[in-house]
């Protein structure tokens, strides 16, 4: 085994790394994902029943892809998805030497990874966020960060990298963008609305970077997008970036749910073709958007990997260290992968005998140190509260309301941005279990499995207006009650 901190030079056919400046990779990763979700609104005819990987690919002499143009223009899909499957989304460094769209294009690191489960007996669309600096173990090469994957190996190792990182789950299909697709995307629908949190001011003449954003409710175009999703400089960095992805995305799907986009899909889908790298068919994407139409916004979750960063002094790169029990219940929860009955420690054929070859694998739950895999009992969990409700100290009031239900770990954060009507209960984590008994204690909000809530939390309570006159929470109480912090 490599020292965890080298990081071997891949083939000489791979691209040299590049500054941080060129990684506009996330913008067409979230208009793959989005496209993917994307619900039109329409009545949609399904002509033929297909299923993902039961037809060969269609060669480019063909009429498929006009054929399939044909009945986008129409608003009709004619394929359908019969069995779940899992795809991975790359956004692709740039590579300045490369034709837009080569193949040396998408020879590069992968800074954002999404694993997207799409699921037809459940009607559920589920998101994971991996971050880019998460620690994995690459075979061949050791440990490492996940997106020197596809630098290394392309698809293929990416593939190994996720079956042998998260128990076994096996990938279907995979898709990687280059950049300028998320800007082109965003524009044709006419913007996208989302709450920017905090005024986001950064200019760096050198990287090329300009920045300049109000906090508060507004419709950003593709540049305004671009800058959204690339600001970093706050307290939480790439993981704070994470979360504004998983914002825009939200917002996207919610745009491209408009009836008014269908006319846009065959503009979309040249889009997607003109700056992505699939092995999905025509007919597999067309019937990813049939599916995706049967969902709804309301089928779709979103949730990021669980962690913590590295302490400087472990390691000489900085890295994304995976909790291993909270990754193991995304995976059964949100793909129905389960944990490995091997151990999931070893590359190579070993002792099995040896205790810390079943660390993290032992039976009913429970690791071999005495810690504990299940769900922590619902008054334990780390309760953000934030205050949208567009009155001032709602936060406070609730935070009282819940200590006085018997939830004792509660803090409140920054009033939020903008004005909600609705409350939304957050499960940060990917809890939705803890979400749902939470909502059902309070007897209002909405529950949303995302990563958009506070980060340290395990479930953020966004207070709308629906929050007014729930436990007495009238007018607000005057800040000084005693709330964690």
């Amino acid at each position: 085994m490599r020292h965890p901190d080298h990081h071997p030079a891949p083939a000489p056919s791979a691209p040299a790394p590049v500054a941080w400046i060129y990684r506009l990779f996330w913008g067409t990763t979230y208009a793959a994902v989005a496209l993917f979700m994307g619900t039109v609104g329409l009545a949609v005819t399904f002509l033929d029943p297909f299923e993902i990987g039961s037809r060969p690919a269609q060669s480019a002499g063909d009429d498929s892809g006009q054929r399939l143009r044909s009945f986008l223009s129409q608003g009709t899909l004619p394929y359908r998805l019969n069995r779940p499957i899992n795809v991975v989304v790359m956004g692709i460094d740039r590579v300045p030497e490369a034709a837009p769209g080569s193949p040396e294009s998408f020879a590069s690191r992968s800074d954002t990874l999404l694993l997207v489960r799409l699921d037809p007996q459940a009607e559920t669309i589920n998101v994971l966020s991996v971050p880019r600096d998460t620690q994995v173990e690459v075979p061949g090469y050791g440990l490492t960060k996940i997106n020197h994957a596809n630098w290394f190996g392309g698809p293929q190792l990416v593939k190994d990298v996720i079956a042998h990182n998260f128990n076994d789950l096996a990938l279907d299909r995979y898709v990687r963008v280059d950049t300028g697709a998320f800007r082109a995307v965003v524009d044709a629908v006419g913007g996208v609305e989302v709450v920017v949190p905090q005024d986001m001011v950064y200019e760096d003449q050198t990287q090329q970077l300009y920045i300049d954003l109000k906090a508060g409710r507004q419709l950003l175009n593709g540049d305004q997008a671009e800058q959204f999703a690339r600001f970093r400089h706050d307290i939480y960095g790439d993981i704070g970036r994470v979360q504004r992805q998983q914002m825009l995305l939200k917002a996207l799907q919610q745009k491209l749910a408009s009836p008014q986009v269908v006319t846009k899909l065959p503009q979309l889908l040249e889009i997607v073709q003109s700056h992505g790298d699939t092995n999905l068919t025509l007919e597999e994407m067309a019937a990813l958007a049939g599916f995706g139409l049967q969902v709804g916004t309301e089928g779709v979750k979103m949730v990021m990997l669980p962690g913590r960063a590295s302490d400087s002094q472990e390691f000489a790169a900085s890295y994304w260290l995976m909790e291993d029990n909270a990754r193991d219940r995304l995976l059964q929860d949100y793909f129905a992968q389960s944990p490995p009955t091997v151990p999931r420690n070893f590359s190579t054929m070993a002792d099995l005998s040896s205790p810390e070859a079943w660390e993290g694998t032992s039976p009913e739950g429970s690791q071999r140190d005495g810690s504990s895999s299940r769900r922590p009992d619902l008054l334990s969990l780390h309760i953000a509260v934030q205050n949208a409700s567009g009155l001032p100290d709602q936060g406070y009031a609730m935070a009282q309301y819940l200590r006085e239900l018997g939830f004792w770990n509660v803090y409140v954060m920054e009033d939020w941005a903008g004005v909600a009507d609705t409350t939304q209960v957050i499960a940060q984590q990917g809890d939705i279990t803890a979400a749902q008994n939470l909502q059902r204690h309070l007897g209002l909000g909405a529950v949303e499995a995302s990563s958009t809530g506070a980060l340290d939390s395990d479930l953020t309570l966004r207070l709308g207006r629906d929050s007014l006159g729930i436990g007495g929470i009238q007018r607000g109480i005057q800040p000084g009650i005693q709330v964690d912090q």
